[in-house]
């Protein structure tokens, strides 16, 4: 894969180009990480006379419905002119590395739009996995002319804080019928959402849009207990991913996000997510270099023996590791 002809492909538009140039930045072989730094380099540079996409978190409990209502949001955005990129991060497989859930399957018919493009993201097993793959999958998209770009997280956990952390606004969907809705989201969820959406309010259905109502009404008083006085107080609103209905209003609580943050703001927010993706970088090769240390490499078999011997407890085998990492 020669960078010029990555940069020549994703200026044109090309999605094959697309793919290759993600698959590079992807990848965690020495080998492509070079050319992958010298593809983004170029790609900051274009950046600067781009106006900048419009990036979304998406996430939700188990079940929620986030491949469908990101289909229907999809569909909309595409039909109004935009040109939609959707990552979704999906958990990786411990024996290939490869995507367990497969997302682009579930979105059959945004799959097939030409102003549409889906990737499933492999987590790679770490947060660090996701934060570097993830942010630099979102550059290619935007230099490939996607103004939209969202990114679908697994579900409820550690990797929604990640995702909200390279993101403009982060979109928390959730469903009226979990029991006690409060008990099932946790409050961390509520304290990094910027809109949430109660889904499934299907208008072919009165008594389900009535519980979604109520639960929407209840998570509202809530988030003024988790977040008091904040300066942007999250909107929660009613959806139907199934069919579409008020898909657009929660878009349009995105956009006011958006505004609220103003040019400024934004600007501000991801020169501080890129300071933290800078760490992310420094973590992830630092885990890479200790991988694959020589000295590291010398002693694990024997360190892991000890271990699981019962003669060395887990701080001093670490120890141990780091010293034959810093001797080298």
């Amino acid at each position: 894969m020669q960078v010029d002809d990555l940069l020549d492909g994703l200026r044109a538009g090309h999605r094959a180009t697309m793919a290759r140039a993600i698959t590079l930045v992807e990848s965690t072989a020495p080998r492509h990480r070079a050319a992958a730094r010298e593809l983004l380099l170029a790609l900051a540079g274009d950046a600067a006379t781009r106006t900048p996409a419009v990036r979304v978190g998406i996430s939700g409990v188990p079940g929620v419905g986030k491949s469908t209502f990101i289909e229907a949001l999809g569909g909309q955005l595409t039909a109004a002119g935009h040109r939609v990129g959707v990552l979704a991060v999906d958990p990786s497989s411990v024996r290939t590395g490869g995507s367990v859930l497969g997302d682009k399957t579930r979105m059959a018919t945004l799959s097939a739009d030409p102003d549409a493009f889906i990737r499933p993201s492999p987590s790679a097993g770490t947060l660090g996995g996701v934060a570097r793959a993830t942010t630099q999958a979102m550059a290619v998209l935007e230099a490939g002319g996607y103004d939209v770009v969202l990114v679908e997280t697994v579900g409820v956990g550690q990797s929604e804080v990640t995702v909200s952390g390279m993101v403009d606004t982060f979109l928390f969907l959730t469903l009226a019928r979990t029991g006690d809705q409060l008990q099932g989201i946790k409050k961390g969820i509520l304290e990094i959402a910027d809109v949430i959406a109660v889904n499934k309010a299907d208008p072919e259905d009165p008594a389900r849009e009535q519980e979604a109502r109520v639960a929407a009404r209840d998570l509202a008083g809530a988030l003024r207990l988790v977040r008091g006085h904040a300066e942007w107080a999250p909107p929660v609103v009613t959806c139907s991913g199934l069919t579409g209905a008020r898909v657009d209003e929660v878009w349009a609580q995105v956009l006011k996000h958006r505004d609220h943050l103003g040019a400024a703001g934004l600007a501000r927010k991801r020169a501080e997510q890129q300071l933290d993706f800078t760490w992310a970088l420094v973590r992830d090769e630092l885990d890479q270099r200790l991988r694959h240390s020589a000295g590291v490499k010398a002693v694990q078999a024997e360190v892991r023996a000890a271990l699981m011997a019962g003669e060395l407890t887990a701080p001093l085998a670490a120890d141990r590791l780091l010293a034959a990492y810093d001797e080298h």
